[in-house]
């Protein structure tokens, strides 16, 4: 019988913990999200506004990104999630305050403090790296990915629960998604609080040599995110590039694919058929690509990620509107292609550098997929109003093939 480790028994208690928090924190995050656009259009009557909203949350995760990865490097992974979990819980009051307000104006500026909870999840992925063995690091950071599909499935279909409950309460139907967001991303915050004891980066790193940052050529946690670039070296270049580009790709494309489909009069229950297709690849396949990742290595895990991106573009923006069928098969591609590309390239960038390096290079990766997010559904936006779908499939195509390239060029380099 094998016996675990004193290592080994906190990661497995840490892991767990964090699965609990990412069921929360995704059903927190998706419920907001499901119900922004349309509330905000309705308060504001511009559809506008509406896209203004997931703007606003893709940039409130983007902010919060770096002060979180100082304070988690300062302090470890506790404080920062708590923040990040507890300023989500005071957006989404905010945000049903808003709502009780007819204020579209509030309601935006809160969804900016709702997206810290999203932040917060997403940087749940690396805690789970902290104290896992090297050989199994992908597939515990999978895990955790892998946690989120309950949340991120079940968030949607809490929101009519929620607004039913709210109107018995005598509020605006549409502030219950958010009060249930606020209660979620609560429960989360006092899990972490209560159970994510040690605390794994702190663990990590005391157990790790101390090496003065500026002898072995550290980013640091002080730095601005233009010096965390220029001081990692060329895997972790690589592999915070990929996870921003497949991010990019999958909001732009799956963000205009409802649209795509509604020009040909699609039912919203033929739409949620779609996406929810898309969604559960994003996140149940992470366990896979994780067990992929530490047996073939992340580089080629990276390069099968950018190729299902490649190959879900074509596949996606070759399909007429009214071919619901293709449109599922090429979402479901690019999930496939977001998931392996996060976990390889999470799990690429995390040894790439020291563990007292980690929080800052790791907090400029969810700068970087927040900021690409929010870049990526704007541009989606543009291209399909002046082009077409197909262009913008086109496009994403092309995009993610230098990535497909520079992989295939570093794995050919490692073989030698």
């Amino acid at each position: 019988m094998m016996i675990m480790t004193a290592v080994e028994v906190v990661q497995r208690r840490v892991l767990r913990v964090l699965g609990v928090t990412q069921v929360l924190g995704a059903a927190g995050v998706t419920i907001g999200l499901a119900v922004s656009t349309l509330i905000a259009a309705v308060l504001s009557g511009s559809d506008a506004v509406g896209g203004l909203a997931q703007t606003a949350a893709a940039l409130g995760a983007a902010l919060f990104a770096l002060p979180a990865a100082r304070l988690a490097a300062r302090r470890g992974r506790r404080p920062a999630l708590i923040l990040g979990y507890g300023a989500g819980a005071i957006g989404a009051v905010v945000a049903a305050c808003a709502v009780v307000l007819g204020s579209w104006q509030v309601l935006v500026a809160a969804l900016v403090l709702f997206g810290a909870a999203s932040s917060a999840n997403l940087a749940a992925r690396y805690a789970g790296t902290d104290l896992a063995h090297p050989q199994r690091r992908a597939r515990s950071l999978a895990i955790v990915v892998w946690a989120a599909t309950l949340g991120a499935v079940a968030g949607p279909n809490l929101a009519d629960p929620a607004g039913q409950f709210a109107a018995r309460l005598s509020l605006p139907v549409g502030a219950g998604p958010y009060l249930a967001a606020a209660v979620l991303f609560g429960a989360a915050a006092l899990v972490v609080l209560r159970f994510l004891r040690p605390d794994p980066l702190t663990l990590a790193q005391s157990a790790a040599p101390v090496t003065p940052a500026h002898c072995a050529g550290g980013v640091g946690d002080t730095r601005g995110s233009a010096a965390v670039w220029r001081a990692l070296p060329a895997t972790g270049k690589l592999a915070l590039g990929g996870i921003t580009l497949c991010h990019t790709a999958m909001v732009g494309l799956m963000s205009m694919t409802p649209v795509h489909m509604d020009h040909a009069g699609a039912s919203l229950r033929v739409v949620g058929v779609v996406i929810s297709l898309h969604v559960a690849a994003m996140y149940a396949a992470s366990p896979l690509f994780g067990w992929m990742a530490d047996r073939l290595g992340r580089v080629p895990v990276l390069a099968i990620g950018s190729a299902l991106v490649v190959a879900a573009s074509g596949v996606a923006g070759m399909a007429p509107a009214h071919d619901a069928p293709q449109l599922a098969a090429g979402l479901t591609l690019l999930g496939f292609g977001w998931s392996a590309g996060l976990v390889a390239g999470s799990a690429l960038l995390t040894e790439s550098v020291s563990p007292t390096d980690r929080p800052a290079a790791q907090g400029l990766s969810d700068l970087s997929m927040n900021i690409g997010g929010a870049v990526g559904g704007v541009a989606a936006g543009i291209v399909v109003t002046a082009w077409s779908y197909a262009a913008l499939g086109l496009l994403v195509g092309f995009t993610a093939l230098p990535l497909l390239v520079a992989c295939l060029f570093t794995s050919l380099q490692r073989s030698r």
